[in-house]
């Protein structure tokens, strides 16, 4: 089996995991999985598609640049320039991108801290980080509409192999070593925002938590 249909292949099952969490609303959210370090390419899901869908042109292979390496009628994801960012600056396998309506809230509430902490969860340890009590944070960034100011500010949150960015209103940006720990981060941080959110209305509610 070729490099480029085993990447394929393994975007696609990623693809399909995340579409039956259905976390692709109205062909929102995009992925991305590292081809080749030298010269970079990388494959990224096509702009447009219902990513519900397997079909044969639901990635194109991209270069350094953010270009597609061959002619083709398919345009790349509006957000393509992020996961170059990504892959020129860490050793990064794999970017993930997904709308859902717990990360829209949570970046929206707490968009003037420019940040949000998680402290105390059992599912912090997906994040490698074993301690008693242990805090993360993910930022927030503006959700400028000109894609490569929104790359800029995005670029200045990329610190490691493993990260993650919140763009208010707009959805979260994960990346990995590879698509098995990028999945993991999303899904940890899912499960985060989706807990603060129901904490946030039973709070709104007055009803007791027992911590």
């Amino acid at each position: 089996m070729s490099i480029m249909l085993k990447k394929w292949n393994e975007l696609a099952e990623v693809k399909a995991e995340l579409a039956a969490r259905d976390w692709f609303f109205a062909t929102s959210g995009n992925l991305s999985l590292k081809v080749t370090d030298a010269p970079l390419t990388f494959l990224v899901t096509a702009s447009g598609k219902d990513k519900r869908k397997q079909t044969s042109e639901d990635f194109l292979l991209i270069d350094a640049d953010g270009k597609p390496v061959e002619d083709t009628h398919l345009k790349p994801s509006a957000e393509t320039l992020l996961h170059v960012e990504v892959y020129r600056r860490t050793n990064a396998g794999c970017v993930l991108h997904v709308h859902t309506v717990d990360n829209n809230i949570i970046s929206d509430v707490y968009a003037q801290n420019r940040e949000v902490v998680f402290s105390g969860q059992e599912i912090i340890k997906a994040f490698g980080i074993w301690e008693e009590n242990a805090e993360v944070r993910i930022p927030i960034i503006d959700n400028y509409a000109d894609i490569p100011t929104l790359a800029n500010e995005f670029a200045k949150h990329i610190d490691g192999d493993t990260g993650a960015v919140l763009i208010q209103n707009h959805g979260i940006t994960v990346w990995g070593r590879d698509a098995f720990e990028a999945k993991k981060h999303l899904e940890a941080w899912e499960f985060l925002f989706s807990w603060q959110v129901k904490r946030l209305l039973l709070q709104r509610a007055a009803v007791p938590l027992v911590d």
